[in-house]
């Protein structure tokens, strides 16, 4: 089994959109599966971590023993809690397709779309909260105003994701094409639909 690196707290990924310059927090992993957070002489729970990345604190989580980073597999064990428990973000033919890149030649561009595509949904979203705050003035407070304006989100959100993967999409596709021309990209994973 390779080894994974002990990573520099600037590498860590954590909670990306963390404070710039505000201090790493770091948690252990002991190998009885528990967590001891070094700031609080506490051990906690993966709840309390689910907690620290909903508020956007930055973090790495190391093992007790060697050191080795273990921050991914952490927030991998949040996310299949989640996707476990009530209703999944994720399905399965998604699930399939992300799973055929493993390996792949393309497996490094999926993964830095994902990865700018969340980015872009987050600042997407961040920009609606904006807009909806001054609707929801206690001054001038109007429920109507505010429920129109919160109905509407979902589906503006929607068309303006639907562009955004309708150009990924184009651009991957040239990049498919262009492929031919690399001998080492053997095209992409194909899905049957």
């Amino acid at each position: 089994m390779p080894t994974r690196r002990r990573r520099p707290a600037s590498e860590s990924a954590g909670a990306p959109g963390a404070e710039p310059g505000s201090a790493m927090r770091t948690l252990k992993k002991y190998p009885n599966r528990r967590l001891y957070d070094t700031r609080t002489s506490s051990y906690i729970t993966l709840a309390d971590v689910k907690q620290m990345v909903l508020g956007g604190e930055a973090f790495e989580v190391l093992d007790a023993k060697t050191g080795e980073d273990l921050t991914r597999s952490i927030l991998l064990q949040i996310i299949l809690e989640e996707e476990s428990g009530g209703v999944p973000m994720f399905s399965a033919q998604a699930l399939s397709q992300i799973i055929r890149f493993y390996g792949h030649a393309m497996q490094g561009v999926m993964g830095g779309m994902l990865e700018k595509n969340l980015q872009a949904f987050t600042e997407l979203q961040g920009r609606f909260l904006e807009q909806g705050k001054g609707l929801y003035d206690p001054k001038h407070f109007s429920p109507e105003a505010w429920t129109k304006f919160m109905s509407a989100q979902p589906t503006a959100l929607q068309s303006l994701m639907g562009s955004y993967v309708e150009q990924g999409r184009s651009v991957l596709e040239k990049m498919q094409q262009a492929s031919a021309f690399f001998p080492g990209m053997v095209g992409f994973p194909t899905t049957k639909k």
